[in-house]
């Protein structure tokens, strides 16, 4: 079955209950089950009501924005994890653009009452970001959360939010905005499911990090009924109902037993028959190391966590130490530097950088360096000065590599500064076709499947109705991973993936048997794909290969891999 797609006793035609199994993308990997328990809806929006003071309205409009601003910065100061911090901080941003108060006073001044100034200000907004497009539309998600959490103010009436039943629960929900997912109380809400969003959605890096079970882009999802039993697998992607309490329990035991069993497990990432594969970390600052999770080194030091939301750029002494943290963490281990990937969904006030009709085919990446050379060279500056001060011997590499010619300057770049590992991400198609020529130049490349099925597939990020091509199981997106492994092995160098295929327990094993030599991942992911890696060998790993990519579609692909066994 696609996913997307509802089995069983699917109502959903008549608009009733949804019930049996159904499927979406499996973004938090793990199973849980318990009953449902869905978020509330927005607030309600009253009948206008016209002939109040303008100016009263005004500022109750603009107190409430002003509130739900503070109350967002708070939320990113006190959250622990960096991804989230820097989420709820971009959000709080917007609460506050001056636009946005702009529109507000103006439908004030108009006559309109203080809720609909507001909610009439954001209407307009998010239709701004929509018309953008590209990984720029999905703050229109945020700007929903931030409506309702002023309407609410302004009516003085409880915000939307995480239900409170008194026991644990599958949170089920339309979608979810980061100040909600980032305040989850993990031992409270078991899995979360929503009818929304994609692999690189908030709620998905959002639950990763906090190592929930979760699946996204599930039609019908908040049609279970409340209370319902169901089960979650979030490496499948299924949600299924009319499970019984007997049988959810055994589900919960079976999960505390396998988080146990690899809570105590450990040691390098390697296959049944001992075929070595890294197993690394995805992070944002050192912050994001954790020491009970035992991985090799970090394979992707998002930099950009660094720069984001700022009006001027990090200094150079910013960099060195934010840089020779991470480096002293890992002594003598592998710390892969990706430099700024700024653009797209994370635009810099800083680089003064203009509207584009779509951001993320426009200036990105490596290619603010085109405009802004400076912001490049003081980073590769930077990383350079953090090694030489920590004795570490960093790998570089760049975002969004499309050409021959990118890599070369890039590389140029690193080494003049006596930095010696320097690779590339692989995003773009065009790059994958030419992996070999990269590697003639380039030391090692790094895939990033989300960016890198985007490009391929046409398909925005963050259009949920369009997810099933984001699949990292579509054998497209696997046909180029296996031409950059094969690239690399024709050059003894080596391949790895960064995106989030690499953290499925399933697929895992799938990209070593195409020659893949590396996984970074979130910090939860690394003990299950470990022990999957543990259960099979070289060849397995290659049979599965080879049976994903001769499938048609991602659902046969991943199906036909699960039905095949882990030995």
């Amino acid at each position: 079955m696609d996913p997307g797609t509802a089995a069983g006793t699917d109502t959903a035609a008549s608009g009733g209950p949804v019930t049996g199994t159904l499927r979406g993308l499996g973004v938090g990997p793990g199973r849980a089950a318990g009953r449902v328990f869905r978020m509330a809806g927005p607030p309600p929006l009253p009948a206008p009501v016209r002939g109040r003071d303008p100016g009263r309205e005004r500022r109750e409009a603009l107190r409430a924005l002003a509130a739900v601003a503070s109350e967002l910065e708070a939320r990113a100061a006190a959250a622990s994890d960096p991804a989230a911090s820097a989420i709820l901080e971009a959000q709080s941003f917007i609460a506050a653009d001056p636009g946005l108060l702009e529109s507000v006073e103006g439908n004030a001044a108009a006559g309109m009452d203080a809720a609909h100034a507001v909610d009439a200000a954001c209407a307009g907004y998010r239709e701004a970001l929509l018309a953008v497009g590209g990984l720029i539309a999905e703050r229109a998600a945020d700007l929903d959360d931030i409506r309702n959490r002023a309407v609410a103010e302004v009516l003085g009436l409880p915000v939307p939010g995480v239900p409170d039943p008194g026991h644990p629960f599958v949170l089920v929900a339309d979608d979810l905005a980061p100040a909600d997912t980032a305040g989850l109380d993990t031992g409270t809400v078991l899995a979360l499911v929503t009818e929304r969003g994609g692999p690189t959605s908030h709620t998905a890096i959002l639950a990763r990090a906090l190592g929930l079970p979760a699946v996204v882009s599930c039609p019908g999802a908040t049609r279970i009924g409340e209370g319902t039993w169901v089960s979650v697998d979030g490496t499948t992607g299924e949600v299924r109902t009319g499970i019984g309490e007997e049988e959810a329990a055994e589900i919960r035991r079976r999960a505390t037993a396998d988080r146990r069993r690899r809570a105590a497990s450990g040691g390098p990432g390697r296959t049944a028959d001992g075929h070595p594969v890294e197993l690394l970390l995805n992070i944002g600052s050192a912050a994001d190391l954790r020491p009970e999770v035992e991985a090799e080194g970090v394979g992707l030091f998002r930099t950009e966590f660094l720069f984001l939301d700022r009006r001027e750029a990090p200094g150079f002494d910013e960099q060195v130490a934010a840089y020779e943290e991470v480096f002293r963490a890992f002594p003598g281990g592998k710390v892969v530097v990706r430099t700024l990937d700024a653009g797209s969904d994370k635009p810099l006030p800083f680089l003064g950088a203009g509207r584009e009709p779509n951001p993320a085919l426009g200036v990105r990446g490596l290619r603010v360096a085109r405009g802004r050379p400076a912001v490049l060279d003081t980073q590769l500056d930077a990383i350079a000065e953090a090694a030489r001060m920590s004795g570490a011997e960093p790998w570089v590499m760049a975002p969004m590599v499309s050409t021959v010619a990118e890599a070369d300057d890039f590389a140029a770049r690193a080494r003049a500064r006596g930095l010696t590992r320097v690779g590339a991400m692989i995003e773009v198609p065009a790059a994958a076709l030419r992996a070999d020529r990269l590697l003639e130049r380039l030391d090692f490349l790094s895939l990033g499947t989300n960016d890198l099925s985007q490009y391929a597939f046409a398909a925005d990020r963050q259009h949920g109705e369009l997810a099933d091509l984001l699949d990292p199981w579509q054998p497209g997106l696997l046909r180029l991973v296996s031409e950059c492994a094969r690239a690399g092995r024709a050059a003894g160098k080596p391949i790895g993936v960064c995106g989030e295929a690499a953290a499925d327990p399933l697929l895992a094993p799938v990209l070593v048997g195409l020659g893949v030599t590396s996984l970074s991942m979130s910090a939860p992911s690394v003990a299950p794909v470990r022990d999957a890696l543990a259960l099979r060998s070289l060849e397995r790993c290659r049979n599965d290969a080879r049976t994903a990519l001769e499938a048609d579609d991602p659902a046969r692909a991943r199906q036909a891999v699960a039905a095949n066994g882990p030995s």
